[in-house]
């Protein structure tokens, strides 16, 4: 198999031992049933909430335990080419099999899914799953309006059109109006209030925005600000199954 930074995969043996470096996907573990495969995860894998309190914690997403891995001796351990660091897939591939996502669209989502369920002998698992993202996502609401989406604070930092943010926005027909970086990037007040956004959302993670942080903005903007469930929006997996609902149940009254 080639992962989704080009990287070819070989697996000699079956997986039966696997270290996780990413929380939506260690998420997507469990929904897989892989409790006995799964040994090491990071501090910020917190769903589910047995795994957290028993699998063997490596550290952090950025700042992984080289040493720790090693001692787990995984067959398979799962990245991201976005939420963990370049050099440690590099120096962690020299003696394991890594299988590393790159995961800006749905379509990269879905195969990723595909193709952890593959390495984990859960296709028929990963099959189901994508199906039934896939019909929730085909009737999701259109709101046709343009949104700043923001993840950070003190810089305020917004996310661009090449990130999966993105996608889950526009899957809903948002209009995400910051272009100036791919990615992510800083972002003044005064070009906030130039974009002149519809909405701004203030993401619940990484950065813990909050509801005391709406009016500082609402007094500055022309924009209404809402704070959302930022897993719903950056989770990539079995996390997507719950977005149609968290739309319709929760975000669309908040948008009036």
């Amino acid at each position: 198999m080639v992962d989704q930074t080009n990287h070819i995969i070989q697996v000699e043996s079956e997986i039966d031992s696997i270290v996780s470096l990413v929380p939506s996907q260690t998420e997507m573990l469990s929904y897989f049933g892989l409790d006995v495969e799964t040994v090491g995860i990071t501090k910020f894998c917190i769903h589910p909430k047995e795994w957290y309190n028993s699998k063997k914690r490596i550290g952090g997403t950025k700042n992984i335990d080289i040493e720790k891995i090693r001692a787990l001796n995984p067959n398979l351990i799962i990245a991201n080419k976005e939420e963990n660091v370049a050099s440690d897939i590099e120096l962690l591939r020299a003696d394991f099999t890594v299988y590393t996502s790159d995961v800006v669209t749905l379509e990269s989502a879905y195969q990723m899914m595909a193709d952890v369920g593959k390495l984990t002998n859960r296709i028929d698992k990963a099959s189901a799953l994508i199906h039934k993202i896939k019909a929730g996502f085909a009737s999701l609401p259109q709101i046709n309006k343009t949104v700043l989406y923001l993840i950070w604070k003190d810089p305020y930092m917004a996310a661009g059109t090449e990130t999966f943010i993105n996608a889950m926005l526009q899957s809903i027909g948002l209009d995400n109006c910051h272009q100036k970086n791919k990615r992510y990037d800083e972002i003044g007040l005064s070009e906030i209030q130039t974009l002149n956004p519809d909405y701004i959302f203030l993401s619940s993670e990484p950065y813990p925005f909050k509801e005391k942080h709406i009016a500082e903005l609402e007094t500055k903007t022309n924009s209404k600000v809402i704070l959302v469930d930022g897993e719903k929006f950056s989770w990539y997996g079995s996390r997507m199954l719950s977005f149609k609902s968290y739309i319709e149940n929760e975000l669309l009254s908040k948008l009036k």
